[in-house]
């Protein structure tokens, strides 16, 4: 019997259908189930579930590969009569599954013909399959071979570097730094280091003369304030502009490197930091880019992104002495806020009534609320959460409504 994708995801309806061609030995499922973290536990349970009410052998072929936000992440597996899993297939990856399938009495045993793949247990391991398989697939099936990253010196920045040059080729991979006055001689320093670890190509395009330029033309203009958050945008836009510059002059795709944090509340400026063709780890939290960051150097077993970055503040260098906890809460406490009310759909006062700070808790809800026209006109990036922004989760932009 053959069955496509989530007609085994119901069994009462399924057995409802099959009625008229029970009894069967082998149920083969053709699937495209897009990953998310967790989600393998699921499958396994729905093809195990399906072959102990059948009481028969399931085969579960899914597909492999990304398509613009979704990744299907391959896994398939053959489970025996009595609902185990006896074989799997690669993950993030195309492989061949072979099983001998013998009936025994009542029962159907299944052996595996070929070696099984193993399991990932580590979900940051798992995160980082997906993050290259969704970045190496965009590129290439929109018919580009390079990308260009602007790199700060920052953790956002090094790691998509790193996930582009694994997947991409290092070869493939430019990195541009744009200090102006702000950035220091640290954060300069660990962009070039990091370069050099990762073995890409590395520019460097000094942004003052640039930033001073502007600021004198804005300057006929009353009120403008070159100590605001104007010209600290205006500098964003600036990389934009010199990033989407040399995306047309050479033909190279623009990553950007805003996180599912920064997204949220918009702590991102339109047509600057946004700017560019693919978001690499839009779904990703800070907190978790920072676990990227320690696995990429564990899997290379030496210090690809340097330690100095992994351990400063973060800080996106706007301004004289800037950290991003001047205008976030803790990182950590705002990932909670956000899992809770992003994700998990919670309202304010359930995240109150778990504990967490009420101000953060109306603060951080009213950014996200305020911030969906800046999502909109963001790119796309690499789902790895069971709730995305964009398709999986859009509000209206124009809504006077506040939570209280």
């Amino acid at each position: 019997v053959v069955t496509i994708c989530r007609d085994i995801w119901d069994t009462d309806w399924l057995k409802k259908s099959l009625q008229n061609v029970q009894p069967f030995g082998v149920l083969v499922n053709l699937s495209s189930s897009p990953f998310h973290v967790g989600k393998i536990a699921v499958r396994e349970s729905v093809v195990s579930d399906c072959a102990v009410e059948f009481g028969c052998v399931v085969c579960y072929c899914n597909t492999v590969g990304g398509q613009d936000e979704l990744i299907f992440d391959g896994r398939s597996m053959v489970a025996d009569s009595s609902g185990r899993i006896r074989a799997r297939a690669k993950a993030f990856d195309e492989d061949l599954l072979l099983v001998d399938i013998e009936v025994q009495n009542e029962s159907v045993k299944v052996s595996p013909a070929s070696a099984t793949a193993d399991e990932i247990t580590d979900s940051v391991d798992e995160i980082y399959k997906a993050l290259l398989l969704g970045t190496r697939d965009y590129v290439r099936k929109n018919g580009f071979e390079k990308v260009l990253i602007g790199l700060s010196g920052g953790i956002d920045s090094s790691v998509v570097a790193a996930i582009a040059a694994e997947a991409l080729g290092k070869e493939n991979v430019t990195g541009i730094t744009m200090p102006s006055r702000f950035n220091t001689a640290q954060t300069k320093s660990d962009a070039a280091k990091l370069a050099e670890n990762l073995g890409i190509q590395f520019l460097s395009i000094p942004i003052e003369q640039t930033l001073q330029q502007f600021d004198e033309s804005l300057a006929a203009v009353s009120g403008w304030d070159n100590e605001g958050v104007a010209y600290e945008n205006l500098q964003a836009r600036i990389r934009g502009c010199i990033l989407m510059s040399l995306s047309n002059q050479c033909g190279a795709m623009v990553l950007t490197t805003g996180n599912k944090s920064e997204t949220a509340v918009g702590y991102s400026t339109l047509y600057g930091d946004t700017a560019g063709g693919f978001a690499v780890i839009k779904d990703v939290p800070k907190t978790l880019v920072y676990k990227l960051a320690k696995h990429i150097n564990t899997k290379a077993g030496s210090e690809l992104i340097p330690q100095d970055i992994i351990t400063r503040p973060p800080s996106a260098e706007l301004r004289q002495d800037q950290k991003d906890s001047d205008s976030l809460p803790d990182y950590d406490l705002l990932d909670k806020i956000l899992e809770g009310y992003v994700e998990m759909d919670k309202s304010a006062q359930q995240l109150i009534n778990s504990g967490l700070p009420k101000e953060d808790v109306l603060r951080t809800i009213m950014l996200v609320d305020r911030n969906e026209y800046k999502r909109r006109q963001s790119p796309p990036g690499v789902k790895i959460t069971p709730k995305a922004f964009g398709k999986d989760r859009r509000l209206p932009i124009t809504n006077r409504y506040k939570t209280k």
